[in-house]
């Protein structure tokens, strides 16, 4: 599976951002399996907006991902 693509520089601050549903397409998981992952502070980091939705920065989502292999080797 590949992760998605960075966002080039001066990209959109939404671009730096992905959503749950985001994770869940790239993983291949249901909703309920992040939030089981979340709860266990087993998946990325993620950050509640004041509007209550989740959002997960690039950035650590693809740390998360390396760290798996790390992980795994």
């Amino acid at each position: 599976m590949t992760a998605p693509s960075r966002p080039k520089k001066g990209a959109p601050r939404s671009a730096r951002h992905l959503t749950i549903a985001d994770i869940c397409d790239d993983l291949g998981i249901t909703r309920s399996t992040f939030y089981d992952w979340r709860a266990k502070r087993k998946g990325p980091p993620s950050r509640k907006l004041p509007n209550g939705e989740i959002r997960i920065e690039r950035r650590d989502y693809e740390t998360w991902l390396d760290s798996l292999y790390e992980e795994a080797a």
